[in-house]
């Protein structure tokens, strides 16, 4: 009988994604229809989740990769009791709705990662799959266990052939991640062609080399599908799961189902004789009283399982006073609550002190890692380079699960997208870290997490052409333009150690989006003519004076990072020059605007601004900009700035300022 009930609200929800679909003519039909036995036993029998407290700690994760195929989500949440009416269905990808066209981080219920980028969510899955088994490591106790959930993903040929799922699956293979069932919607069908256009490997084969271990299954048959799901779940292998299903896109829709036309909202027109053909009355948006009736029980069931894991929970805090305080400073990111009380933390750097930035962060993540147990990081096989390895924290490994330094290797995409699904379950606070110049690699996932407004830090050194002989390859020009275009991402390159404690605090105080710290390869001076106090907390407003004027005001210079040391060498013999340093643009423009005419008065125009890398973005601030639009070369580091004239002596003088 069950069977027979889980069969027709595969039908009913097929019904929902085509009337949805039809109703604002845009949409995929293909992976919801194609998908619906594979959802209804997911949703109906295997999850462990309560739709009516959708953010319990131990809750199952899925994720919906593929997240072209949204209405499959949206049906399932529907049907199973999430809180999404039956007219957020109705408002499909319409305006302010909770049902946009690509699942969205924070817009609707049961939604646990943004998902529109194909592969990027098989990442998040990695990456969560990982902060579980961090959880359990930090909190499990060998008579309570708080933490045993399992995540899981849904993806389809779009997904596997992108190349950052290749990325994670090597690392959730490598990390024996066996609490991460992967699910391969496997219709041999891309968006322009049969699949077998593009794609001729052995899939199971693949991920079998990679360390996971394989099922396969009719994505049609309920029994098949109940029997595969539930062997992955329990299977005791140690390995990460791949269930491969052999499914039809768009079946249901004769008329387009096992081809590319499936993918799409073509069959949306189909949609009278289709709801016909399964069984499914004139009515739109039905689901039947026997289908919300099964899932109510379901519910109940769901509810009464989190209700004993509250109990348990409680008295697993009264047990472990130690343990619960410290998931409460997790959760709450306690001891980050502002910038303020974050700067107390970390000591003034001596006078003598010539670091580079990436030092003195690496120094900085280690003072703060001890007092903030919600701190890890990772690299892609550089923590020798990019110097944020927590000493004393541990590696993340199958034999330490409890270690806070994640070794990506060589991996940068993968490492932006499992960082993500780290961020995205709430507990830990993730950093990882590369090259600036290979930050290109993982922009896709840079741009989620500033999408998704997550809590977490990419940290890019090696900053400019001041890497020297490595070569144009790694002289990273245009990369800090770029991830300045990116919104939401606060982006911060200090000048020196000081500065850089004051990035690491409006970094980790921030509670609505990502930062990205953009930090030197070369020692930098610590700049002795502006007090410690001035260059942190004027990082945190994003600019601030460092010298001001003696004289009536005639011009301004603007520097970040590695050049505020020639802008403040130009202004010491030059009264009339006030100095500004600017080390993030974001900070500075979410100031008052009285702070900011106090910084940069727009009386005076006359302004200069400086920075090792192209010049485009300089102009809102500035009437001229000593920089570089071009490759560089290899060489040293002196040679380099001295080629591209940038140092003291063009700062100097009086430019025309900007007609008004």
């Amino acid at each position: 009988m069950s069977n027979e009930i889980l069969q027709n609200a595969a039908n009913e929800a097929r019904g929902l994604a085509i009337d949805a679909i039809h109703e604002c003519s845009s949409g995929h039909l293909g992976l919801p229809l194609g998908c619906a036995e594979i959802g209804t036993v997911l949703f109906g029998e295997i999850l462990k989740v309560d739709p009516k407290c959708p953010d319990w700690l131990d809750r199952d994760k899925f994720v919906l990769s593929a997240g072209h195929g949204s209405m499959f989500l949206y049906s399932w949440l529907h049907i199973s009791g999430y809180d999404v009416s039956i007219d957020d269905i109705k408002n499909f990808r319409k305006k302010g709705s909770k049902t946009p066209g690509h699942p969205e981080f924070g817009e609707t219920p049961g939604v646990e990662a943004t998902s529109g980028p194909l592969g990027q969510g098989i990442g998040n899955a990695v990456g969560m799959a990982i902060s579980e088994k961090m959880a359990e490591a930090a909190f499990n106790t060998p008579g309570r266990k708080i933490f045993g959930h399992k995540v899981w993903c849904l993806a389809g040929d779009g997904c596997i052939q992108e190349g950052v799922s290749a990325e994670a699956a090597a690392i959730a293979g490598l990390q024996k991640l066996d609490n991460l069932v992967l699910m391969y919607d496997s219709n041999d069908v891309t968006l322009d062609a049969m699949a077998e256009r593009t794609m001729a490997e052995d899939t199971a084969a693949r991920f079998e080399s990679y360390g996971w271990e394989v099922f396969k299954s009719d994505g049609h048959d309920i029994d098949a599908i109940r029997a595969a799901l539930t062997a992955a779940r329990d299977s005791q292998s140690g390995k990460p799961r791949l269930v491969i299903f052999k499914t039809t896109i768009a079946k249901g829709i004769p008329e387009v189902e096992n081809s590319a036309k499936g993918h799409g909202e073509g069959g949306a027109k189909f949609a009278d004789s289709a709801r016909k053909a399964l069984g499914l009355p004139e009515q739109k948006f039905y689901v039947s009283g026997q289908t919300y009736a099964y899932f109510a029980e379901a519910q109940k069931r769901r509810s009464a399982e989190r209700g004993a894991w509250e109990a348990s929970f409680s008295e697993w805090a009264l047990k472990e006073p130690n343990l619960a305080k410290k998931l409460d400073a997790c959760i709450c990111k306690k001891g980050s609550e502002s910038a303020g009380e974050i700067l107390k933390l970390i000591p003034e750097f001596p006078e003598d002190d010539k670091s580079a930035t990436r030092s003195s962060s690496g120094k900085i993540m280690n003072i703060l890692a001890e007092k903030l147990p919600f701190m890890v990081t990772g690299a892609a096989d550089l923590f020798g380079s990019t110097k944020n390895y927590l000493k004393g924290c541990g590696d993340f490994s199958p034999s330490s699960r409890a270690g806070r330094n994640i070794w990506f290797g060589i991996r940068e995409h993968a490492m932006g997208a499992i960082s993500n699904g780290i961020a995205y379950c709430g507990i830990f606070e993730p950093s990882c870290a590369t090259f600036l110049t290979f930050a290109g690699y993982m922009l896709g996932s840079v741009r989620v997490s500033a999408l998704s407004r997550l809590r977490m830090q990419y940290i890019f050194t090696h900053d400019s052409i001041g890497v020297g002989m490595d070569g144009p390859t790694h002289q990273p020009v245009e990369m800090a333009a770029i991830l300045r275009c990116i919104p939401r991402l606060d982006v911060i390159r200090p000048a020196d150690s000081e500065e850089c404690a004051g990035a690491w605090a409006a970094a980790l105080a921030r509670r609505d989006g990502p930062t990205a710290l953009v930090l030197s390869r070369q020692d930098l001076p610590l700049l002795k003519s502006v007090d410690a106090r001035t260059k942190r907390n004027g990082t945190l407003k994003g600019a601030y004076v460092a010298k001001k004027e003696s004289e009536p005001l005639k011009k301004i210079i603007i520097a970040s990072g590695s050049e505020l040391q020639w802008a403040l060498k130009a202004g010491e013999s030059e009264p009339s020059t006030r100095v500004v340093s600017m080390p993030s643009m974001e900070l500075f423009e979410r100031q008052e605007e009285e702070y900011r005419e106090g910084v940069l008065p727009s009386s005076c125009k006359n302004r200069i601004a400086i920075e090792a890398g192209i010049s485009q973005p300089w102009y809102k601030y500035a009437a001229k900009v000593v920089g570089t639009d071009d490759f560089g070369f290899s060489a040293d580091a002196a040679s380099l700035f001295e080629a591209f004239n940038i140092g003291e002596k063009p700062l100097l003088g009086y430019p025309p300022p900007l007609p008004v």
